[in-house]
């Protein structure tokens, strides 16, 4: 029997934290769906970051900004740039494409980190992780049925976003080796909101009544999905909580198919379940490999 706080109870805490953080996703993967139809993308991804920014300032105020110190600064903008990024590609996918499938293709990310970790990191990674990846994106050609089906801009766009979100992780792997968790995430709010206001201004609409409170909601929501997803990887080693982060499918298909009548065809259940199992291999090599694994970055 394993005592309370033991590595077995680590894990159930661990697994839970991520099945929320699964849930907070798949709501505000519903609202950047709905409020799309009122504003543009790019605006949208300006009032996440806004609106999510906001809900960390308790956090900065708290500590009076002591916790930003840091020599860094060029490493954190650059990762603000790739995760705007991002996000911009990501919005844009949402509000395009089934998001269920948009979902699925967006597992793509820890393939794309593997691959960017070894150009710009020098790691090594041998046969198992690589035909792991492989593997991985024989499920996105399942997925896109090249040939078969016509590729809709929007899923490019997606495998773009993963592309970004792996980029922004690996320099998440660079600065944590001297920057706290909380210094991440806070630096990624701050330079972001201003970065994102610039596309926003070509698109610019002012939000009606309604859809302020929307977009205060996804900046809740986004905040609380990264919050939780934190917390999941601090409960326990990544390898072990990783699977239950793509929980995110399930529960982004419930809200797809509840609030816009979006159904997943069983050739993206499969595609998905095959980039997963590759990721969640990938995951367990490494920390196997590296005796620890780094938190997640998360891009709501």
């Amino acid at each position: 029997m394993t005592e309370s706080g033991g590595p077995a109870n680590n894990i159930v805490r661990g697994a839970a934290w991520m099945v929320g953080g699964a849930i907070f996703f798949a709501g505000m993967i519903g609202v950047i769906r709905h409020v799309s139809e009122s504003l543009h993308p790019f605006e949208i991804v300006f009032f996440r970051n806004l609106f999510g920014l906001a809900f960390m300032a308790p956090w900065l105020i708290g500590t009076r900004l002591q916790g930003l110190r840091t020599t860094r600064l060029p490493l954190f903008a650059l990762r603000a740039v790739i995760s705007m990024s991002a996000m911009l590609c990501w919005f844009w996918s949402i509000s395009h494409m089934p998001v269920t499938e948009a979902v699925a293709l967006n597992f793509t990310s820890p393939l794309f980190t593997t691959i960017l970790a070894v150009i710009f990191l020098g790691e090594v990674v041998r046969l198992r992780r690589w035909s792991a990846t492989i593997i991985g994106f024989l499920g996105v050609l399942v997925i896109l049925r090249p040939g078969l089906e016509v590729i809709h801009p929007a899923a490019i766009t997606v495998l773009m976003a993963a592309v970004f979100m792996g980029g922004a992780k690996v320099c998440v792997k660079k600065l944590s080796a001297t920057e706290s968790n909380n210094a991440i995430v806070a630096y990624l709010g701050l330079m972001v909101t201003p970065m994102s206001l610039i596309p926003a201004l070509f698109v610019w609409k002012w939000p009606d009544g309604e859809i302020w409170l929307w977009l205060i909601l996804l900046g809740g929501l986004a905040t609380g999905a990264q919050q939780c997803m934190v917390r999941g990887f601090r409960a326990a080693e990544a390898s072990a909580v990783i699977p239950f982060d793509y929980a995110r499918l399930p529960f982004t298909a419930l809200v797809g198919w509840l609030a816009f009548g979006q159904v997943a065809d069983i050739w993206t259940w499969v595609g998905a379940g095959i980039i997963a199992a590759a990721g969640i291999y990938i995951a367990r090599r490494e920390a196997k490999i590296a005796g620890a694994t780094t938190p997640r970055d998360v891009h709501s």
